[in-house]
């Protein structure tokens, strides 16, 4: 079991989004700003659903890890904190998904 957490990757797309976007994917994605890391994270978790429908375990681990990764980049472009994420899904637990899905507004 890993002791590497989402806490560790946001801290490590933190420091990598300020590096040179010629040395740093993190930096170059962050500079290209939230169209394009919001499409990559897209098309990450198109190729996760694939890899799922496909019962591909290798592929369904590796594309779950860029999935996350871009998630905390389209995070850190849109001023979001892992913790907030956190807080909305511990505020969710203390009802059934069902009704925190009925309770939410369109």
């Amino acid at each position: 079991m890993s002791d590497f957490t989402l806490a560790d990757l946001e801290r490590i797309v933190a420091e990598r989004s300020g590096a040179s976007p010629d040395q740093s994917w993190t930096a170059k994605l962050i500079a290209a700003g939230q169209p394009k890391a919001a499409k990559k994270l897209g098309e990450e978790a198109v190729e996760t659903v694939i890899a799922a429908i496909e019962g591909d375990r290798p592929a369904l681990i590796s594309e779950s890890a860029d999935l996350l990764y871009h998630l905390m980049v389209v995070l850190r472009i849109g001023g979001v904190a892992l913790v907030d994420v956190m807080d909305e899904l511990g505020r969710r637990t203390g009802q059934s998904g069902i009704a925190e899905k009925a309770g939410r507004t369109q």
